[in-house]
């Protein structure tokens, strides 16, 4: 008789059984992978000499952020100052400060308040000061990150692809659906487009060197699809919005809701909260009764973004979106669970990844894949740093 060998069930129980390449990354391609994420940070941050640079800081921030892109701007001639605050949650601009910021022509800001505050959009509107918020640039080892070294102007690409899909000259109505029953809309009109789409990021400009912008670094956070911005920040002015979603996880929880948990909108207003669970519960004493109403409908564009990857405010990557709401109270939950969140305990980030959204006829988002991943322009420039399907389409989880 011949000897039987091994079964593919003893072969699959081997530690050394795989059907994959190693995980492992030699030290060149390491070394490889870091000199682009260096090249983007440089892109992004285009100091120029005579640059009056500001950092708005926090304790929490790695010191070697600052140091890095300080010893960038002293090559080219440039010494930033920089202003700690206690905490990222800042909600608007401290009179301290004012002067400080006043006389800077870049200032780079973990603080919450840098997109929202008055004070600051005036000064990036009729000053034409130039921003960076570095809400998730807060550690220098994220420059070793598939997300870090992602080509910066592909993600401009992939913004301009998304805002083309948006109709631009007739009243249409953006809608949800997930399989877990999400069915929301919001409508829209052509001004609110325009007024969305007028910013540099959804321009697809997502380096400092435009005057008046507002960038992220690292590329990953928005634009979002909906906020605001829609009405200039109007007082009193809302979006006519109508129905209810069913988020998979939050900010501030350790893991995805066990319950589907539903979400009830009302003109940019949360009205109740359905569920009977724990964390049901807790979701609705943060968003019910505290005039919760939608800050931000947050979507990434960076394809390396981790996907799963809720905290500090996301997710971020494309097709995953996360509704952003603001209260008049802080959450002790959140002050309890999170209390250095870079975010201020009022707001909260319910996250969905399989979320379908159309505006009109076209599909913005499929099933959490979000459609203009496969626009050809956006495909043909990502064909010029490799395969396009493994540049665009293999996600990190």
């Amino acid at each position: 008789m011949t000897a039987q060998g091994p079964g593919l069930q003893d072969i699959l129980a081997s530690s050394t059984a795989t059907a994959m390449p190693s995980p492992e990354v030699t030290s060149s391609t390491q070394t490889r992978q870091y000199f682009q994420a260096i090249d983007n940070l440089i892109k992004v941050f285009d100091f120029r000499p005579g640059d009056e640079v500001l950092f708005l800081t926090d304790p929490l921030l790695d010191r070697r952020v600052v140091d890095a892109l300080t010893g960038i701007a002293n090559s080219r001639g440039v010494h930033p100052r920089e202003f700690m605050a206690p905490t990222t949650q800042v909600m608007s601009c401290p009179p301290e400060v004012k002067g400080l910021i006043e006389k800077a022509t870049f200032v780079i800001s973990s603080w919450f308040c840098s997109v929202n505050d008055p004070f600051f959009q005036k000064l990036r509107r009729e000053a034409g000061q130039r921003w960076v918020k570095i809400t998730y640039f807060r550690n220098l080892d994220l420059l070793h990150t598939p997300q870090a070294r992602f080509p910066v102007e592909l993600v401009g690409e992939i913004i301009r692809a998304t805002a083309r899909i948006y109709p631009k000259d007739h009243d249409f109505d953006m809608t949800f659906s997930c399989p877990r029953g999400s069915d929301l809309t919001i409508k829209f009109t052509p001004d609110m487009v325009k007024n969305l789409h007028a910013n540099n990021r959804w321009q697809g400009q997502d380096m400092a060197i435009s005057p008046g912008c507002y960038v992220h670094f690292l590329p990953t956070h928005g634009p979002n699809i909906y906020d605001r911005n829609c009405f200039k920040y109007a007082k009193g002015v809302h979006g006519q919005m109508q129905g209810v979603i069913f988020p998979q996880w939050a900010v501030g929880f350790k893991k995805p809701f066990e319950e589907s948990i539903a979400i009830e909108y009302k003109d940019d207003m949360v009205t109740k909260v359905h569920g009977k669970s724990l964390d049901a519960e807790i979701l609705r004493d943060m968003l019910v009764g505290v005039d919760a109403h939608l800050h931000e409908l947050g979507c990434g564009f960076n394809p390396k973004y981790p996907r799963f990857k809720a905290y500090p405010a996301g997710s971020n990557a494309p097709g995953a979106l996360h509704f952003g709401t603001d209260s008049n109270r802080p959450s002790e939950y959140m002050q309890r669970q999170v209390p250095a969140w870079e975010e201020p305990h009022t707001h909260q980030d319910c996250v969905v990844f399989d979320m379908s959204v159309k505006v009109g006829d076209r599909m913005l988002i499929d099933n959490g894949f979000l459609t203009a991943l496969r626009d050809p322009q956006v495909v043909e420039a990502a064909s010029r740093y490799g395969d396009p399907k493994e540049i665009l389409e293999s996600f990190v989880e």
